[in-house]
């Protein structure tokens, strides 16, 4: 028998496996798990074909660790992408239900009948650099996180506490000028001495990994280092977030895996290790897809939202304060009354709405009511006098005398 072509569906429990000849005929379709009993079914399978190559969907994501078990048992192993497993199952004709099955025949044709597809290569190099990277950062967080419950109880066994900027050494110095005569005290000093024991350690297993990393960025022979800013601990979180650069066609591919482009006004300058090595690690997989015509529409971060022809912005309007005639009290001599331009083609009926209105539906009553108003006070008309000079009123004189000035405020 000729060449074939192993196809492989990966799954998080279990490998669908077809094998297809070289017109395209299915030899043999199964499934085994994903476990390392499973492997060594795997193992026993393929040996029933001596020429033979491997196509696995995803082999730098849910495939990954199948396609470098591969790799490192001298297999020939091809990266098969989800869209174009995809195409070739859509176009095989059929029924066109989406199985385990039909999913790995599609993708052994698309090895079969495609060329120039991404051959997975052994990252070991590159896997081990991410270890490490990742390794010291975690170290380094426990290293902040030591140094702040530091601070935190010299703050409290020192008036005015210490610098920011803590070391072990310095925490030793400042540690043995305290003193403390109580017991609590002698507790807090305790626990503090216990820490500053733990930053010493983590301070040697930092110093341990940079070394390490060191050795393995000079035996990758990278030219990333020679990148404004790029020293070997970036180097190494780069190369071990990229992994193989082979596996991406153009730098156009590399671009598209890193991010979206810079904003077109922003000035020529090297760019930052965080802000580049952010930017790899915020995308997990490769996006090789085009711009939609909408997004190609919407304007990038950055760049001005207006263009230069368009026409210039109103300006806030800026809301009018009360009048005088209208408030219930008089205002105060420090307000000044906002003067009213002449609004054209303003309705009636339109207070709430409008800004300045022309002239209102309905008059604007005051706040306060008339019968909320104290009554006033009643004015005394004297009787004439009589011929002798003296006043002589009577009580139904005295009764009609005293009217007040507003018998409307009157309640009964």
């Amino acid at each position: 028998m000729g060449k074939v072509v192993i196809g492989v569906d990966p799954h998080k429990r279990i490998n669908a496996v077809c094998v297809v000849a070289g017109r395209g005929r299915v030899v043999a379709s199964e499934q085994f798990d994903n476990s390392a009993a499973g492997f060594r079914e795997l193992k026993k399978f393929w040996r029933q074909w001596q020429q033979r190559s491997w196509a696995v969907e995803g082999a730098n994501g849910v495939g990954k660790h199948l396609a470098q078990r591969l790799v490192a048992e001298g297999e020939t192993v091809f990266d098969v992408s989800t869209r174009r497993a995809a195409l070739a199952r859509v176009h095989a004709g059929g029924n066109g239900r989406k199985t385990d099955d039909t999913d790995a025949e599609s993708i052994a044709m698309v090895g079969l009948r495609t060329s120039g597809l991404a051959q997975v290569r052994p990252d070991a190099l590159t896997v081990e650099l991410k270890l490490l990277a990742n390794r010291r950062d975690e170290l380094v967080s426990m290293r902040i996180q030591a140094a702040c419950r530091i601070h935190r109880d010299l703050v409290v066994l020192l008036p005015g506490g210490v610098s920011k900027r803590l070391t072990a050494r310095y925490s030793k110095q400042v540690l043995a000028r305290v003193r403390p005569r109580d017991e609590l005290g002698r507790l807090r000093r305790q626990l503090l001495a216990d820490q500053i024991g733990d930053l010493e350690v983590i301070d040697r297993k930092i110093l341990a990994i940079n070394r390490q990393i060191k050795a393995k960025v000079k035996a990758a022979r990278t030219t990333v280092t020679d990148v404004f800013g790029f020293g070997p601990i970036n180097t190494a979180r780069m190369l071990g977030d990229v992994g193989d650069v082979s596996r991406f066609k153009s730098r156009h591919h590399f671009a598209s895996f890193n991010g979206p482009p810079p904003p077109c006004g922003a000035a020529a300058a090297p760019p930052s290790p965080r802000s580049t090595r952010r930017a790899i690690a915020s995308s997990t997989t490769p996006s090789t897809s085009p711009r939609s015509p909408r997004s190609a529409r919407r304007p990038q971060r950055g760049t001005p939202t207006t263009p230069a022809r368009s026409p210039r912005a109103r300006p806030t309007k800026k809301p009018c304060a009360r009048s005088n005639g209208g408030s219930p009290t008089p205002s105060t001599a420090i307000s000044s009354p906002t003067p009213l331009r002449p609004a054209s083609g303003v309705r009636e009926g339109k207070w709430g709405r409008l800004q300045r209105p022309a002239r209102p539906a309905q008059p604007r009553q005051p706040a306060l009511r008339r019968g909320h108003s104290p009554d006033p006070e009643a004015r005394l008309r004297l009787p004439p006098l009589d011929r002798g000079g003296h006043y002589a009123p009577s009580l139904l004189q005295m009764r009609h005398t005293m009217i007040p000035s507003n018998r409307t405020n009157q309640r009964p």
